[in-house]
């Protein structure tokens, strides 16, 4: 009975050690994906920010383009 019992308990941690690399093989696709989304998500932040410091470079230049016309406008209506 004692040998017998043994060999249940064995086969009791054997399932759980089983399981225990199941869900430890889920974890790890799960992190691999969210590793790869932070990644995707990274790239496309730096993106946007690439985008809006070329947005706010031609903003400025467009600015300074219309302050420039209307210097030269005030000293046309000036003559």
């Amino acid at each position: 009975m004692d040998n017998e019992f043994i060999l249940d308990q064995f086969a009791a941690i054997e399932r759980k050690v089983k399981q225990l690399i199941v869900v430890c093989k889920s974890h790890e696709a799960t992190n691999l994906e969210l590793t790869n989304k932070i990644k995707s998500l990274e790239e496309e932040l730096q993106g946007k920010i690439a985008a809006e410091k070329y947005f706010a470079h031609e903003k400025a230049l467009i600015r300074s383009k219309i302050d420039n016309l209307l210097v030269r406008l005030d000293e046309v209506a000036e003559i």
